[in-house]
């Protein structure tokens, strides 16, 4: 169990804007309170739907042998939801900016890390780990598996810290090594910005790979 929700949260982990915001973050005037903020943002949204969908999903008796059938195919369904969605954001490329055109105005994420307050920071981090199909898949491996209440929520806890994983090494790295890891980070955001899309795109089709035979397999 621990080691399929775990790849399946190190999937969901795969968040260029995570990065991108911790690198703004760790490099603004109060680099580690707002970092810190940020990643209680994340952890608070990422344990209270994990904590739902675990309990949602234990409460219809998914963990139970008798609904086999239903547990696979929830599986099988989070497959092809995370499949189609590698696909279609493999096929749906980014387009490169029009210099011909005005500059647009910034967005709501654009203009919350231009002022990294600390209830932005805090609301950055809930929008930004807003659950993932991977992330879905992972607390269903946690919730349809026959275990005691004590390994269901160790194992959820370990898929949180994975989930956020991209936020908090960064400032663990930066307690270190401040200036290398800011400049690390930078450096890391300008290869994001160009293989960022086909990177999540990646990594939603092995998860949806994954998620389908498994549930297949179940199924068969």
């Amino acid at each position: 169990m621990l080691a399929t929700a775990a790849g399946l949260a190190l999937l969901a982990a795969v968040s260029p804007a995570a990065i991108l915001v911790c690198a703004v973050y760790l490099g603004s005037v109060s680099p580690r309170k707002t970092t810190l903020l940020f990643l209680a943002g994340a952890i608070s949204m990422t344990v209270v739907m994990g904590v739902i969908v675990l309990a949602a999903l234990r409460a219809g008796g998914m963990s139970l042998p008798s609904n086999r059938t239903p547990r696979y195919g929830l599986r099988l369904g989070l497959g092809v939801l995370a499949l189609g969605s590698g696909v279609f954001m493999a096929l749906r490329k980014p387009k490169p900016p029009d210099p011909d055109k005005k500059k647009k105005k910034p967005g709501l994420m654009a203009r919350m890390m231009a002022r990294p307050g600390p209830l932005a920071a805090f609301a950055t981090g809930i929008v930004v780990f807003v659950p993932s199909a991977a992330f879905v898949a992972a607390v269903q491996v946690i919730a349809t598996a026959h275990t005691s209440t004590l390994a269901s929520a160790l194992t959820l806890a370990a898929v949180v810290l994975i989930d956020v994983m991209f936020v908090w090494l960064p400032f663990l790295f930066h307690l270190v090594a401040p200036g290398a890891t800011t400049r690390l980070l930078k450096a890391f955001n300008g290869w994001l910005r160009v293989h960022g899309h086909a990177l999540v795109a990646g990594a939603l089709t092995v998860a949806g790979v994954l998620l389908i035979l498994d549930g297949v397999s179940g199924l068969a």
